[in-house]
């Protein structure tokens, strides 16, 4: 079986710990500054921490650098990498091609680069490209086709990473500027005020409304767990799970579930077996409704009714009552309920459950037939919150020739000196005692699977001094285990030939290194970054996307007219359509 990576997200410390213990062989993670999700910084304090519990479990710690940079950003983003790859993180996830450049030049230290997907990685030829150049890992835009991520991957030496479950930005991955022309909070800057989660509504050239106040850029989330088998045999290295603002229950839920899911298809990368006190079930966790987006065949990826959690399925009510309702379900108080009523998703939450009777905080809009969501799972959540899951690493314990001995699953093996003194009065009562004291492990991160005592020279211990002998025993062991953690180091890497001879301001240029690095890839910079400019030029690309207005509206193949997006403000964005390749593009007014 292939070995592959299961890669988690996490807003702080205490989710990549959740993350590490519920599975994930990888953990992405933002430093202080220069990560695509602002509100999610953590101190190196903190990151060194993890690294240090992580690498117990050979599992990698990514540090996301991946917003574009001035020319004094750029300096500290190369400070903090330097100090990112002294306390042992193990690879950065970069956009900005200034550091592309300055890797070139060997200023920065040999941590392995991955290109972020906010490098538009969509093509073969952008992905061989990044796979010219050297970089260790390309991570793919989520619009690809199973077909596509083959092609890549049967295309390039370096590995690929591709997402499978969350939140999806309705533009490619870097080329989105809606956030920035209407506001100026760059995506690029890791700023993303998501106007993508707003009403808007569709017309034509006449004013004729064809879609009225819908959330029309607002996408279903993804799930590719039907397809994890076929993006294994791909030859995918690298499964990315969305969500570095995700609460911890997210995480912990989610990571569960697609560990269980990858270890059907494949080996892992890191060590260790978790026991689970849960059974992980992503439709009870917080989504808008699944799709797999363009893995398979085109699928209905949008949500136009709200771009808040639907959560699971319910069923309908059997019978409506003055101030409760009927339903065959197993609901519980505290539960969060949603409902569409005249075209919006509302909501309420259960107040008591008797049978199937329930009782809910307000009646309005309820009837019966109505088809309810469960959004919030009181008891699942709660479950999430106690839970006591735990990831371990199974050893083998032996006593013989006066040492007591420990090896791991990976072969680390550790031993330490019996101490001397009396001969015990029984010896086999001596040797259970002490099999008994040795395998209690405890909370410690190790699990004890064999323990053997052929030593019949062992010494009387009494039970408190068995227990220093294990205390020591396995911190020498988990000591050992990061002496001898093995991370990958960044091969020198070197110009290569970009696809295009030219790139505009989608090139996200914000620095002066960037723009030789594109000149010396022989290709001509025409302009800087939107972000660089005061003012955005008409009929400037706001966006480009997968997601067709045209598509959703049933207008595909209908005589052409002009078609625009109006927010609630009145304001209108013209919508430009290339249909042969099924994409729109949002432009500036």
């Amino acid at each position: 079986m292939k070995k592959v990576e299961l890669l988690a997200p996490a807003k702080n410390y205490e989710t990549a710990i959740a993350a590490i213990n519920s599975g994930a062989d990888a953990i992405y993670i933002g430093a202080t500054n220069f990560g695509a999700r602002k509100n999610a910084p953590n101190p190196l304090s903190d990151i060194e921490k993890l690294v240090n519990y992580a690498h117990l479990f050979n599992v990698k710690i990514h540090v996301v650098i991946n917003t574009i940079l001035n020319d004094s950003e750029l300096n500290e983003a190369v400070k903090l990498i330097h100090k990112l790859y002294e306390i042992g993180v193990d690879a950065i996830i970069v956009q900005d091609m200034g550091l592309l450049k300055l890797a070139i030049e060997g200023k920065l230290p040999p941590i392995e680069i991955h290109a972020s997907t906010q490098c538009n990685n969509r093509t073969l030829e952008k992905a061989k490209f990044f796979d010219n150049l050297g970089v260790s890992r390309v991570i793919l835009a989520r619009e690809l086709s199973l077909d596509t991520i083959g092609e890549i991957c049967n295309n390039v030496k370096c590995e690929v990473e591709t997402f499978i479950h969350g939140a999806l930005c309705v533009s490619y991955s870097g080329q989105c500027y809606f956030s920035y022309a209407n506001g100026g909070r760059s995506a690029n800057r890791g700023e993303c005020a998501q106007p993508c989660r707003k009403k808007y509504s569709l017309i034509d050239e006449s004013g004729k409304v064809i879609l009225k106040d819908k959330y029309l850029l607002s996408l279903k989330d993804f799930n590719a767990s039907q397809s994890l088998k076929n993006l294994v045999d791909s030859g995918v290295k690298s499964f990315k799970i969305e969500g570095r603002l995700k609460d911890i229950n997210y995480v912990k839920n989610v990571v569960a579930y697609y560990n269980n899911e990858l270890n059907k298809y494949a080996q892992r990368t890191s060590s260790g077996k978790v026991y689970l006190d849960f059974t992980p079930n992503p439709d009870k966790t917080f989504n808008r409704g699944y799709t797999d987006y363009f893995l398979n065949e085109r699928s209905q990826c949008f949500n136009f009714l709200s771009p808040k959690s639907r959560g699971e399925k319910i069923g309908k009510i059997k019978r409506i009552f003055h101030n409760y309702f009927e339903i065959d379900a197993k609901l519980s108080p505290q539960d969060g309920l949603c409902f569409i009523n005249n075209g919006e998703m509302t909501g309420f939450l259960v107040n008591k459950v008797d049978g199937n009777k329930v009782y809910p905080n307000k009646m309005e809009g309820l009837k019966s037939g109505t088809l309810l969501y469960r959004n919030f799972d009181a008891k699942f959540e709660k479950q999430l919150e106690i839970s006591k899951t735990v990831r371990k690493l199974g050893i083998s314990i032996e006593v013989k020739d006066s040492k007591i001995l420990a090896i791991d699953e990976d072969s680390n093996k550790v031993e330490i000196q019996l101490p001397l003194g009396e001969a015990p009065n029984n010896l086999l009562k001596m040797k259970e005692t002490l099999k008994t004291q040795l395998q209690k492990t405890g909370d410690t991160i190790f699990n004890c699977t064999e323990i053997n005592v052929f030593d019949d020279n062992i010494p009387f211990l009494p039970v408190s001094q068995i227990n220093e002998l294990r205390r020591e025993l396995l911190q020498l062991l988990s000591n050992e285990r990061l002496r001898n953690y093995k991370r990958n180091l960044q091969k020198p890497i070197g110009y290569a030939t970009y696809p295009d001879r030219k790139i505009d301001y989608r090139g996200n240029v914000c620095n002066n290194e960037a723009k030789i690095f594109y000149e010396n890839c022989k290709c001509e910079v025409l302009e800087n970054a939107l972000e660089s400019k005061n003012t955005i030029p008409q009929d400037v690309e706001l966006m480009r996307t997968k997601h067709c207005l045209k598509f959703a509206a049933g207008l595909c193949g209908q005589p052409s007219k002009k078609l625009y997006l109006v927010d609630v403000k009145g304001k209108k964005y013209p919508l430009k359509f290339d249909c042969k390749n099924c994409e729109m593009v949002v432009l500036n007014p």
